[in-house]
C-alpha cells in the first residue's frame, strides 16, 4: 500500500516558485563572482515573478499562511533592487541587496513546505 500523501508532498511543486527561481538564479550566482550586469537586466523581471508567486495560491503540500508574509519582504526587496539599479547603485551595494533577496526566497523555501 502507497502512501500517496508523503509522495504528493515530495512531489509538490509550485509554478510561481519555480519560475521566480529561475530569474533569481540567473541573478544571484553571477552577482556571487561580482558580475552584476544580469541583476541590472533582470531586476524588473524578478519584481514581476515576486508579484506573482506572491498572488498565486498555495499549491496543495505548501502552507500560504507561512509563506504569504514572507513573499511581501521578497517582494519589497526585489523592489529595492529594482529602484537601486534604476539609481545606477554600486556594484557592491547590488550585491548586497541581491543576496538578501536570495536568503528571503530560502527561507520561503524552508518555512513553506508542510
Amino acid at each position: 500500500f502507497l502512501n500517496l500523501s508523503v509522495f504528493s508532498q515530495q512531489e509538490a511543486k509550485w509554478k510561481e516558485m519555480e519560475d521566480f527561481h529561475a530569474v533569481m538564479s540567473t541573478t544571484f550566482h553571477p552577482a556571487e563572482e561580482n558580475n552584476l550586469q544580469p541583476v541590472k537586466e533582470k531586476a524588473g523581471d524578478l519584481v514581476n515573478r515576486a508579484k506573482a508567486w506572491e498572488k498565486s495560491v498555495a499549491p496543495e503540500g505548501f502552507i500560504g499562511s507561512v509563506t504569504k508574509p514572507i513573499l511581501k519582504r521578497l517582494v519589497q526587496q526585489c523592489k529595492v533592487i529594482k529602484d537601486a539599479v534604476g539609481k545606477n547603485k554600486a556594484d557592491a551595494e547590488l550585491k548586497t541587496m541581491i543576496t538578501e533577496a536570495h536568503e528571503i526566497f530560502h527561507e520561503i523555501k524552508e518555512k513553506c513546505k508542510k
